[in-house]
């Protein structure tokens, strides 16, 4: 049985997901890198579950852009 979180985070609001979702837009075009369906994913404050989510939609792309992002990534780890 696991104990409780001294300090737990807050629920995330659409507003944190969209300032995360800015930053990571940010972080990726500083790199080449655009991601068209980066996005808030809306329904996840809906559902059911309490408390929500608050998920990020990083969508599709395209083999290059993919790639791209790996070699990124690749040399961000060292």
């Amino acid at each position: 049985m696991q104990s409780p979180k001294s300090n737990p985070e807050p629920s995330p609001t659409p507003f944190d997901v969209t300032l995360c979702v800015e930053e990571l837009r940010d972080a990726l075009a500083a790199h080449g890198i655009t991601l068209p369906s980066l996005g808030v994913d809306l329904p996840s404050f809906a559902a059911a579950r309490r408390p929500p989510v608050g998920l990020v939609v990083l969508g599709n792309c395209n083999i290059p852009t993919a790639r791209k992002l790996a070699a990124v990534l690749r040399e961000a780890a060292g």
